[in-house]
């Protein structure tokens, strides 16, 4: 599958690295607490460890190594760097109104009351949102799945969080412009489909559906030629099973890759959360953003553009947890800032976990995850399929299993 480098010549201690399958086996294969775990561990772009373990599904096919993955809100960091690519051509401004684009929201309220069986409440007027707000979930934008608030609900009502089959992108935002936000534009962070509505924008500045802009502009280029909204024809056996967690029960498989409806063609390109992909795509993807946005040649962004984007936005140099509203997230809050499109370190001893400063990640609802150390020159690629991704410790626990095996470090 990968051809692995010489983890010694790369800094890490083999034996260390031998840890990692015998822990994922014993911890979360043997008892079936995961179906499936596949990981891609790789230092300046060149893999040192690759594990693969488990079942596509309840087939009981063994795990491919082609296997392909729901990588849901892994989808976030793709379609932030299709909005970079199109900043870089002056197409666009980060600090535009999103007006510009979307008309639908130019009469946006606050949050005054109301929802459920009671109309929401007259609110003020809400402060324009800009582009930056959508990249750093700062736009006032929620998710169903948040289950917190009133707005929530109706988020849950109109199925936001899942539109591929029941919505076009025009009647989301249709849909969307009528609701009020939770907080004016910039004021606060809560974890939304904010990436779900810059997909659409790269659709309405571009002129091309985001699927086909991903495929000529990221997917093409950087060959990763398994990674699409949806399966490709023929593909199917290929897409493992999902699962979802049960307390005190092995997982319930609720999609079967066979028959799974990512089979057929959708409606709506969810740049927050539809990509289907394989681990060796992802990896690709990942070494390009550690070499500033270039992999073998083909640049995808500048290194200043990546930089801005591994850099934290929040106000005031704020963490998470001065500013995070969501109950979910694919971030841990202390030490952690926010860029545009990513979550990164900005301070490794308040994560208490092994890090470096500027480490830069994000995770999917099936329990996926990656991360890019530009300290480090470490790249981590993870593909499971239990949702949701807070249900174990595993990327705590595969971090620090990593970084024990590092014996050179570049800090």
């Amino acid at each position: 599958m990968f051809d692995l480098a010489d983890a010694g010549e790369l800094g890490f201690d083999a034996d260390r690295l031998a840890r990692i399958a015998p822990f994922l086996s014993d911890a979360y294969i043997a008892n079936g607490r995961l179906p499936n775990a596949q990981l891609v561990v790789a230092r300046d772009g060149r893999p040192v460890h690759y594990t693969s373990l488990g079942k596509m599904g309840d087939d009981g096919r063994e795990l491919r190594d082609d296997a392909l993955f729901r990588i849901a809100s892994m989808t976030k960091p793709v379609a932030s760097v299709a909005f970079m690519q199109l900043v870089e051509q002056c197409k666009v401004a980060l600090e535009e109104p999103v007006t510009r684009v979307f008309p639908e929201f130019a009469d946006l309220s606050l949050y005054a009351g109301g929802g459920g069986s009671i109309p929401f409440a007259p609110g003020t007027p809400a402060p324009p949102m800009r582009f930056v707000d959508l990249l750093t979930h700062m736009s006032g934008l929620t998710y169903g799945l948040q289950n917190r608030t009133n707005i929530d609900a109706v988020y849950r009502e109109n199925n936001f969080d899942f539109a591929r089959n029941h919505l076009d992108s025009d009647a989301y935002i249709e849909k969307l412009a009528q609701l009020p936000l939770e907080f004016a534009p910039g004021q606060g962070w809560n974890y939304s489909v904010s990436t779900d509505v810059l997909g659409i924008a790269v659709e309405r500045i571009s002129g091309m559906r985001l699927g086909d802009y991903f495929e000529q502009h990221i997917f093409g280029p950087l060959g990763m030629k398994d990674t699409r909204f949806g399966v490709a024809e023929g593909q199917a056996d290929r897409l493992v099973d999902a699962y979802a967690y049960r307390p005190g029960k092995p997982p319930k498989m609720i999609d079967a890759g066979a028959t799974s409806k990512l089979n057929r063609p959708g409606t709506f390109d969810s740049g927050g959360g539809g990509l289907v992909g394989s681990i060796a795509d992802y990896h690709r993807f990942a070494t390009m953003l550690l070499n500033g946005g270039e992999l073998d040649g083909t640049r995808i962004l500048s290194p200043k553009t990546v930089r801005l984007m591994r850099t934290n936005h929040l106000p005031g140099g704020a963490d998470l947890t001065e500013m995070s509203s969501s109950l979910f997230s694919e971030a841990n809050n202390a030490g952690t800032g926010f860029g545009l499109g990513f979550a990164m370190v900005i301070d490794p001893a308040k994560t208490l976990m092994p890090s470096s400063l500027g480490e830069f990640y994000w995770g999917g609802a099936y329990s996926t995850a990656f991360f890019v150390d530009p300290v480090e020159r470490i790249t981590m690629v993870f593909m499971t399929q239990v949702y949701p991704s807070s249900t174990y410790p595993i990327r705590r626990q595969l971090k620090t299993l990593i970084y024990s095996a590092l014996t050179q470090s570049h800090a």
